[in-house]
């Protein structure tokens, strides 16, 4: 296997040392815009890993890369808005594909909180004949939310119920950052995408339809500590992938963001910082969102700042197989003090960074295959979980 890693940001460079600790792989380019941010991420690694340069906005320059190392699987961990051109230059290189977000969406344009316009992934998975013909896997929404979220889902119906009622992502975390007032553990510009536009709901009998951001707020108690946190809607994958694959009556995804932060992304949208379209200032055009992210601090660069544990999750509830009505969290808890006394990545970047390497080290050795555009709910969930413990990072189970 050899793997072409498009971005050397916080997510990237986390990835590359949980990668560099296992054997699956012959060869891993990393490449970033910025050559120095690539050649950071791959230092001291060995002989394994390439740094490079690419243009993530062009498929052509993505598709080149590829051909120069012979690449034969691309994981995309830069922001969403690269998520086509990467896929696409990874189809014409022949190369598999993996993301940790999908193709973005575009609201309806008369009826924001009530139908779906361009959902995520639509873009996608219109041309997923296209990668089943070619005998090529897209495998989409492998981090942790989506990914290992969606992992849990189907081993829910697999292993733990004969119907399900909700599946219901609760994704919370007690994480402070010292020294600041506000500073995202996470991107920003992710963040603003799936917290402002309209959250998505899915439902047996009426399909995917919108609501108001933030809505439906309710307080979900995590473990390891965490506590209870109030959680609220958010667009999100999980709710358009698994229902393709995973039966149930209801799909959510709610995200403990906190009042502070709510309240923050709320006056962005107020005054127009979280849109994308450039304004002139003083000669220069500029995105309102890219200025956002620039003043705000690097999230990979905080690991040493912030402290606490983060959780990702799935909430099912339904009936087990003895016709019992049974309810259950499974669950991922990651401690930002040992993410970095172990890999010298902070928490929340960490979680999402073990699980591509977790999927494509399957991939390589044939306990997941497939062609065309699948999500992680597509394969089967044991193996996974099996080589998730085995990376050092158990996942728990509560019955609630």
């Amino acid at each position: 296997m050899r793997i072409l890693l498009v971005g050397a940001g916080g997510v990237g460079s986390a990835a590359v040392s949980i990668a560099a600790r296992r054997s699956f792989f012959e060869l891993m380019v990393v490449a970033d815009h910025d050559p120095a941010r690539a050649a950071r991420a791959v230092a001291g690694h060995g002989d394994r890993f390439v740094a490079a340069t690419v243009d993530a906005s062009s498929a052509d320059a993505v598709a080149a890369l590829c051909r120069d190392h012979r690449i034969t699987h691309v994981l995309n961990a830069v922001d969403p808005r690269f998520v086509m051109p990467i896929f696409d230059g990874a189809f014409a290189a022949g190369a598999d594909y993996l993301d940790m977000a999908m193709s973005l969406s575009r609201p309806h344009p008369e009826r924001p909180y009530a139908e779906t316009g361009v959902k995520l992934g639509d873009e996608q998975f219109a041309v997923a004949e296209q990668w089943a013909a070619a005998g090529r896997l897209a495998l989409c929404g492998i981090g942790v939310e989506p990914g290992l979220s969606d992992v849990f889902a189907r081993y829910a119906a697999d292993e733990l119920f004969a119907e399900i009622d909700e599946i219901g992502v609760r994704d919370g975390a007690n994480l402070t950052v010292a020294g600041y007032d506000f500073a995202p553990s996470f991107s920003i510009w992710t963040t603003i995408e799936e917290c402002l536009n309209p959250p998505v709901i899915w439902e047996a009998g009426r399909g995917w339809f919108t609501t108001e951001p933030f809505s439906e707020p309710e307080v979900f108690d995590f473990p390891a500590g965490i506590g209870p946190v109030e959680c609220v809607n958010v667009e999100h994958e999980e709710v358009l992938l698994i229902p393709r694959w995973v039966p149930a009556k209801r799909v959510t995804f709610k995200y403990g963001l906190g009042t502070e932060f709510i309240e923050v992304l709320r006056t962005l949208h107020k005054l127009g910082l979280d849109s994308t379209q450039p304004v002139r200032v003083r000669g220069v055009d500029v995105s309102p969102r890219d200025l956002v992210a620039a003043a705000l601090p690097d999230p990979a660069t905080l690991g040493d700042r912030m402290s606490g544990r983060t959780c990702a999750g799935t909430y099912v509830t339904g009936t087990g197989p003895d016709g019992q009505p049974r309810r259950v969290y499974l669950y991922h808890v990651v401690d930002n003090e040992w993410s970095m006394a172990e890999y010298g990545h902070q928490a929340v970047v960490w979680q999402t960074a073990v699980n591509p390497v977790v999927a494509l080290e399957l991939l390589a050795t044939g306990a997941w295959s497939g062609t065309g555009v699948l999500g992680p709910e597509a394969f089967p969930p044991t193996p996974f979980l099996d080589l998730l413990t085995g990376y050092g990072s158990p996942w728990g189970m509560e019955e609630r």
